[in-house]
C-alpha cells in the first residue's frame, strides 16, 4: 500500500473457494479518502501460470517506478514463489512482464512479502513455510531478506518464529513493518495449529536497527510482544490478520485489517489512527 499525489493505492487479491481454485487474481486499487476505491489494474492467476495467487505488496521505488510484489502458487505442490512486475504507472503492472525474485526450493515455499524502503536499501519479510513433512507445510517463520535494487535479495535469517506452547506455536507471519525510529514494530499472523489456518490472530513484535559486518545497517530479529494476541475480532473464529497500514501526510495513521464478520465470514475494514490524540 502506498501514497502518491494525494491518492491511496491498495494491492490485494480476488479468491474463491478452495475447491474453485482460491485466489484467481491480484488488484491495484485507487483511493482518494481511503475509503472506496477503484481498480486501476489486475493481473489474474494464469499471467503467472500459477495455481493461486496470495497477499502482494505495492511500492513505488525512489526513481518513481511502481513495482508489485506477486505470491505465487506452483500447480499440484505446496510450493510459493515470489515474482515482481514493474511498471512506469500503476495502470502499467497489468501488462507488464513478471521475473521471479525469490524462487524458494524444495525445502521452503516462499509468500506474502513485506517490502520497505529504508535507510538507502530495501528490506523484505517474507512468510516461509517448510516443505519437508508432507501434510504440515501450513506451518511459517518469518525470513528476513536485504536488497540494494529491490531484485536481487540476500537472505539475513529467521527473524520472527512461533513460540511453543502459546497461541502463535504453530506459525507467525509479519505482515507489517513500522519504523518509527529506535523502535520497529512489527504487526504479525500467528497460530497456535493447523486448525486455525485461515483464521489467525494478531500479534506485536518489537526490533531494532543493527549494524552488519559490512557497517550498514539492517533490522534484527523480532521478540513478540505479551502471550496473548494483541488484536482479535470479537466474532468468531476471532480472526484479524493482515494487518497493513499507510502513514499519511498529516500524521495519521490508516490501517487495513482482514476480520471476522458476525457470520464468520471475513472482510477488509480499516481504521484511521491518530496518535497524538
Amino acid at each position: 500500500m502506498v501514497e502518491h499525489d494525494g491518492d491511496i493505492f491498495l494491492a490485494y487479491r480476488l479468491r474463491r473457494p478452495v475447491a474453485e481454485g482460491r485466489g484467481y487474481a491480484n488488484v491495484v486499487a485507487r483511493s482518494r479518502d481511503g475509503l472506496k476505491f477503484e481498480q486501476v489494474a489486475r493481473l489474474e492467476a494464469s499471467k503467472f501460470g500459477a495455481e493461486s495467487l496470495e497477499r502482494p505488496a505495492l511500492v513505488v521505488t525512489p526513481a518513481g517506478k511502481w513495482r508489485l510484489y506477486v505470491s505465487v502458487a506452483t500447480p499440484g505442490s505446496k510450493h510459493w514463489r515470489v515474482d515482481m512486475v514493474e511498471a512506469d504507472t500503476s495502470a502499467g503492472l497489468a501488462d507488464a512482464a513478471y521475473r521471479t525474485v525469490l524462487p524458494g526450493d524444495d525445502k521452503w515455499g516462499v509468500k506474502d512479502p513485506v517490502v520497505l524502503w529504508a535507510e538507502g536499501r530495501w528490506h523484505l519479510w517474507a512468510s516461509c513455510h517448510p516443505l519437508d513433512v508432507a501434510g504440515h507445510e501450513d506451518r511459517m517463520v518469518t525470513m528476513y531478506a536485504t536488497s540494494d535494487n529491490g531484485v536481487d535479495w540476500a537472505w539475513e535469517g529467521t527473524v520472527l518464529e512461533g513460540r511453543a506452547g502459546k497461541w502463535d506455536a504453530r506459525g507467525v507471519r509479519i505482515t507489517a513493518v513500522a519504523d518509527d525510529g529506535e523502535r520497529v514494530t512489527a504487526y504479525y499472523d500467528g497460530r497456535a495449529s493447523a486448525d486455525e489456518n485461515w483464521y489467525e490472530r494478531t500479534g506485536v513484535a518489537v526490533g531494532a536497527w543493527e549494524t552488519d559486518e559490512a557497517g550498514r545497517l539492517r533490522i534484527g530479529k523480532f521478540a513478540a510482544e505479551g502471550l496473548e494476541p494483541a488484536v482479535v475480532s470479537p466474532n468468531r473464529p476471532h480472526t484479524f490478520r493482515y494487518v497493513t497500514f499507510l502513514d499519511l501526510p498529516d500524521g495519521k495513521r490508516r490501517f487495513y485489517f482482514e476480520g471476522a464478520r458476525e457470520d464468520g465470514s471475513h472482510e477488509l475494514r480499516t481504521e484511521l489512527i491518530d496518535p497524538e490524540a
